[in-house]
């Protein structure tokens, strides 16, 4: 294993990594639409019993993806997560409001207390999806941050990356592409949190109307995601020459990388495919309700394509808007390579991992959630 050859297998880790987090935010989807799927106290309870037993999964999957980022590429880490950190202090604001909400919505068994907690989750629905897109917009966007890497030897102020404005990230939701991106995932996220909720939650009424909001869904998901992917394709990218480290822009970028790893474009087809398949079969049949898998695998395939080609191929997937030379590539941004030789053996025992959350799944869906179950057992 070549230093280069671990550079590349990091960042396909670390971008399989956002892809399944994309897909568990079906959780936040879900919880945005609790008022709208749920028209009664009991099928609101429903729909957060269904999230509820899953919410530890998104939340544990963007902890591991952050450490990730910080073992193999800790000058992304300490660039991004320490310069911009009001947005990602807001991200995680809302992720940990949402266990709160969980936790307490009904232990004080008034109405009123268990509303309010219930909107909270619904604002972490709103919230996390949209500043998570922002940020990985930025991927392709750039960020206003500088690299000074000589400032690790001055004794009084030792720090390589700064923000180059006031904002510390929040700069991010004023350019209207990120927030394009960034509501095309809240869509694709209420897409997958209906999906989920068809399938998990044993309730006619519940699936009737979540077949009426996966359509809506649907178009406002195709319009924002299609206008955010065409004009990625078709702009200029930032490359970077792999012998001098020299960053420069090259025209249509991103479009050359899908020709170039020409597999990559067969797999994001396929993704592409099986996520339409969910949707329209889904709307067309009522008795259909398994859409949340082949939509959760084409909606992994088609992130992963993207995160790939935000750094594979010689591009710089953190570009810096503030000093170009200062953009991040995985080769000027990775662990040394003894870390990275460590972590790529240890790295070996992840399938064990998700054997064991595959099972924990489906121990937990055995039985698909009821009102009966609402009433008998332990319940948010």
């Amino acid at each position: 294993m070549t230093y280069e050859f671990m550079q590349q297998y990091w960042w396909f880790l670390v971008s399989l990594l956002g892809a399944l987090l994309v897909f568990l935010m079906f959780v936040q989807g879900a919880n945005s639409l609790i008022f709208s799927l749920g028209k009664t106290e009991e099928d609101r309870r429903l729909v957060v019993n269904s999230t509820g037993r899953k919410w530890e999964f998104t939340f544990t999957t963007l902890v591991t993806f952050g450490g990730a980022f910080f073992a193999s590429f800790p000058l992304f880490y300490s660039t991004s997560f320490g310069g911009a950190y009001w947005l990602w202090i807001t991200i995680l604001f809302s992720f940990v409001l949402q266990a709160v909400s969980y936790e307490f919505q009904n232990k004080l068994d008034n109405i009123t207390v268990t509303r309010t907690f219930q909107w909270c989750l619904v604002i972490n629905g709103i919230v996390g999806p949209l500043l998570l897109g922002g940020a990985v917009a930025t991927f392709f966007d750039g960020s206003n941050f500088l690299i000074d890497k000589m400032s690790l030897t001055e004794g009084m102020k030792p720090v390589i990356s700064r923000w180059a404005n006031a904002s510390n990230g929040l700069d991010a939701l004023l350019d209207p592409w990120n927030l394009v991106f960034g509501l095309s995932v809240f869509f694709l996220a209420r897409i997958l949190g209906t999906l989920y909720i068809i399938n998990n939650v044993n309730n006619e009424d519940i699936r009737s109307r979540g077949s009426v909001s996966l359509v809506g869904s649907a178009i406002a998901f195709l319009i924002l995601f299609l206008a955010f992917l065409i004009r990625t394709l078709l702009k200029d990218g930032y490359a970077y020459d792999p012998e001098t480290g020299e960053i420069f822009m090259e025209p249509m970028k991103y479009l050359n990388n899908l020709i170039d790893m020409w597999y990559l474009s067969i797999v994001c087809l396929i993704g592409v495919v099986s996520l339409l398949y969910a949707i329209i079969r889904t709307v067309m049949s009522k008795s259909y309700i398994k859409g949340i898998w082949p939509a959760g695998i084409g909606v992994v395939l088609v992130v992963l394509v993207l995160l790939l080609c935000a750094g594979w191929n010689h591009t710089a997937y953190y570009p810096s808007n503030a000093d170009l030379q200062a953009s991040l590539t995985i080769m000027n941004s990775c662990s040394s390579e003894p870390t990275l030789t460590v972590m790529t053996y240890v790295s070996f025992f992840i399938p064990f991992v998700l054997a064991y959350i595959i099972y924990a799944w489906y121990v937990m869906d055995k039985k698909k959630l009821d009102k009966e179950e609402i009433k008998e057992g332990e319940s948010y």
